[in-house]
């Protein structure tokens, strides 16, 4: 037989699962430990000391006379003697065969001497009364233990017999039922998960300062209080919902007061900077109970599994009291057994006494009597179940007795949990509610950041730029720390991957802050921070992934000059541009776009009055629709890069005031509109590199302006004479094409300043090149030249000059003569230049700033 502590281990489950027990649970977990106990008592008994005691039934006598009786083969003879009213003798011969045999009644010494004796029957009943104090049997001990093995049997109503194994049996299943969903392997991995970040949460010291903070700024009696004491003791509990202090709950230390000119006010600092590895596992927690609740909010296995359990456990017990209820009666002390041995017993029928009959019955009533206790809780467990929407949790008065009303209310498993928590203890949901906000989280990403970046770290990570600007980079942090905005010196501060990036009014204090860099970062800002970047940003850089995480209050700041916006402006759903208007930003000059446009945003249109350089960066989205360029009548410099284009936009022409044009990385093939340049007369600076021009037209004479040309990475294999008729030329690139020969027209271009031919297949150069007196520049590298004219000596202005990758043997000794020139400046092999003369070296290793004479 099982012990209670092998039985009782079914129904034990790990300590941090009492938490998910409400009352009605424990309860009956404890009527099962009793009915258990019952049963157990009740196998104990019966193996033990059940029994039945059974005797033989004697045939009534009076008034009777002897009548022949046979049974099977044998004939025999009873002789019945009769004295009185209340006494009775009887004395049966009985001859069988030829041997003497007795019946059942009559003793076996008594029968055989009755053969060969006769006796009077007034002499027999006398001894008789004399000799005898009950009526024999003549059973011997062994046909008693028979009669009672097969009594029992047969008899006995089974219920009686196997009454403690039902009742150990039902109390297994209940129990099982009752556990079942704690070890499921779907469920158990969930609630284990579940009870161990809310024990974690419940201990969490974060936690403790959340809610003790709110409990100071809600608790008017509690400031009266603070008000009215002369001293502080050192742990102040905060809490009054939350019970007496525990060792697992850490107090809060609070001193000090701050007064207004209104009304008196108290600062509590508290516990204002949680210890470093306290705050990361704050942060940890956050995290945990975010993917957690992703993953049992989808679902509702819990739940079910907890009403079918409940549902199984009514059905067994009614299934059980329907039953059990019947064989209430059926136990008795006393049975009547018939069984059919004659022929080895004598007898046909036996009453039988059930020593445990009594105890049994009594175990019955209060078996029926627990399992009614039991019916009734489950009944009221389906009456909870199904009285409140237990798949719905609101947290509406954590919300209003709290400061963190943005608590979200949760759905599925994860409120059922909630639920039967709250049936233990209310406080564990209230802690756990702390974790589920944002703005907790926030206030603990606050709290932690500014004990970690400190002003002093912050001023070792601000440089200088290329601009010579002090600029401050942060990068992936949860927020902006406060001490940023005492760098008052700042010139240029940069916010990159900070998504919940708030920008206070200490902003304001930051006078010499003019160019901000928000990096998908949808910073949000304060009405007074929003007034002073209003008023004094200068330059915005926006990179974002989306366009809905450019900021609202990015379209109305009115004294921008730059705008960078870099990133998708499509909208996810109709690809319609999602670019707000742009009428707020009266003086903005420069506009920067680079994304994946189909067609220039319309909006642009509401700064074209005072726009004066835009540019568009695509992605290699081909740009169809241009004619909203018409409108940008002052833009002064224009870049399309990156656009697919295949011809030069019609609608440029209409740019009266257009300075420079940058065409940069498109897939341009022929430049006839050329001619149409005529009509800009501004024109000063034309970019067409990278693309896949193969010859340049003779109308680009018209553009007499022109200053700046670059060609280069296109597919030329001549330059056209009409180039060299533009007199005011002063860059010409025509790098990485296929040009093999410089027209000796190139003399022409007196104002040419840089000239570069890098990657190409000139073999020579032409003398008339060196007539360009005032060229600076001068790149020849990656070509097919032999040599270097000694007239390269007039470049007197030359401080640039790249010769690597030519078929060069030597270089001229009158390089010297460059006077600007300098090795910085000379990009050559270096074995070529350690062949010129070493007075020529020396001159080329002078320092700029030493005065050297004319020539060598």
């Amino acid at each position: 037989m099982f012990t209670l502590a092998e039985v009782a281990s079914l129904n034990d489950i790990q300590p941090t699962y009492r938490i998910l027990k409400p009352w009605w649970d424990v309860f009956m977990d404890y009527l099962a430990v009793v009915m258990l106990m019952v049963a157990i008592f009740a196998g104990t008994m019966q193996l033990t000391k059940d029994q039945v005691v059974c005797l033989p039934v004697l045939q009534s006598t009076v008034n009777s006379k002897a009548q022949p009786s046979t049974s099977g083969k044998a004939d025999f003879t009873t002789v019945e003697t009769t004295t009185g009213q209340g006494e009775e003798a009887s004395m049966r011969m009985v001859s069988f065969g030829s041997a003497p045999t007795v019946t059942p009644d009559v003793p076996l010494s008594r029968a055989t001497s009755s053969q060969y004796q006769p006796t009077e029957p007034g002499q027999e009943l006398k001894k008789e009364q004399k000799d005898s104090s009950g009526r024999k049997t003549n059973l011997d001990f062994q046909q008693y233990v028979f009669i009672n093995q097969m009594c029992y049997h047969l008899a006995l109503p089974w219920y009686s017999k196997y009454f403690p194994y039902l009742v150990l049996i039902h109390t297994i299943i209940l129990i099982v039922s009752s556990n079942f969903w704690f070890k499921y392997p779907k469920t158990c991995s969930k609630i284990e998960h579940f009870v161990s970040i809310l024990g974690k949460c419940f201990e969490s010291p974060w936690t403790t300062k959340a809610l003790s903070e709110t409990a100071c700024e809600d608790s008017e009696e509690n400031k009266q209080r603070l008000t009215g004491a002369q001293s502080l003791p050192k742990y102040v509990s905060t809490s009054s919902d939350e019970g007496s202090p525990s060792a697992s709950t850490p107090m809060i230390t609070k001193s000090g007061f701050k007064f207004s000119a209104d009304k008196p006010m108290i600062e509590v600092p508290s516990v204002t900077i949680l210890d470093k590895k306290d705050g990361e596992q704050a942060k940890a927690l956050f995290e945990k109970v975010r993917k957690f609740r992703a993953h049992v909010e989808d679902s509702d296995l819990i739940y079910k599994l907890y009403v079918g359990q409940t549902v199984i456990k009514t059905f067994k017990f009614i299934f059980i009291l329907c039953y059990t209820a019947n064989f209430v009666n059926t136990i008795s002390f006393e049975h009547t057994c018939n069984p059919k041995v004659e022929h080895l017993i004598g007898y046909t029928q036996f009453e039988c006494t059930h020593n445990m009959a009594y105890m049994l019955k009594k175990l019955l009533i209060s078996y029926i009597s627990l399992i009614c206790v039991y019916g009734f809780i489950c009944l009221y467990t389906l009456f909870w179940l199904f009285r409140i929407p237990l798949k719905e949790y609101s947290f509406e008065k954590v919300r209003e007795e709290s400061s963190f009303s943005d608590i979200p209310d949760v759905k599925n498993d994860f409120a059922f949990l909630l639920h039967m928590v709250d049936q233990y203890d209310q406080l564990y949901s209230k802690r756990f509610g702390v974790f589920l906000s944002e703005v907790s989280e926030n206030k603990l990403r606050e709290i932690s950041l500014n004990h970690e970046w400190t002003f002093e770290k912050l001023r070792q990570h601000v440089s200088r730029n290329a601009q010579d600007k002090q600029e401050l980079h942060l990068f992936m942090l949860s927020g902006v720390p406060d001490a940023v905005f005492d760098l008052t010196d700042l010139d240029v501060l940069k916010l990159e991957l900070i998504p919940e990036a708030k920008i206070p009014a200490k902003i304001s204090q930051m006078t010499n802050l003019q160019e901000l860099h928000l990096c998908h970062c949808p910073a949000k800002v304060e009405q007074t921070a929003f007034s002073f970047l209003r008023d004094h940003l200068r330059c915005l850089y926006v990179k974002f992934t989306d366009v809905a995480e450019i900021p609202a209050w990015v379209y109305l700041l009115k004294n921008l000059r730059e705008l960078y916006l870099i990133g998708n402006l499509n909208s996810e759903n109709n690809k319609m541009i999602g670019l707000e208007s742009l009428r707020e930003l009266r003086h903005l000059k420069i506009l920067h776009v680079k994304s994946n446009l189909t067609k220039i945003p319309p909006n642009i249109t509401d700064v074209a009055p005072h726009l004066t350089k835009l540019v568009i960066h695509n992605d290699g989205t081909k740009l169809v629709v241009l004619n909203s360029l018409k409108k940008m009548t002052n833009v002064a410099e224009l870049e399309l890069q990156n656009c697919e284009l295949e011809r030069i936009p019609h609608a440029i022409f209409s740019l009266s005031n257009l300075q420079e044009l940058d065409l940069k990385s498109n897939s341009i093939r022929t430049i006839e509109e050329i001619i149409s340049f005529q009509h800009l007369k501004r024109l000063t600076c034309l970019k067409l590199w990278h693309n896949k021009i193969v010859n340049i037209p003779s109308s680009i004479t018209h553009i007499k302006n022109l200053e700046s040309l670059y060609l280069s990475n296109n597919k030329l294999e001549s330059l056209p004479a009409a180039v060299f008729s533009l007199q005011k030329l002063r860059c010409l690139d025509v790098s990485y094409n296929s040009i093999a020969l410089i027209p000796v027209e190139i003399g022409l271009l007196q104002n040419l300043q840089h000239f570069h031919i890098t990657g190409n297949k000139v073999d020579v150069l032409p003398k008339q090149l060196f007539k360009c007196v005032k060229l600076r520049t001068l790149s020849l590298g990656q070509n097919c030249i032999t040599s270097i004219p000694d007239k390269i000596s007039q470049l007197l202005q030359l401080t640039h000059l790249e010769l690597k990758g030519n078929c060069l043997d030597r270089l001229p000794a009158t390089l010297g003569q460059c006077q600007l020139l300098r090795k910085g400046g000379l990009v050559v092999e270096d074995h070529l230049f350690d062949a010129l003369p070493s007075e020529v070296k020396e001159v080329l290793n002078q320092d700029t700033s030493i005065p050297f004479a004319n020539g060598i």
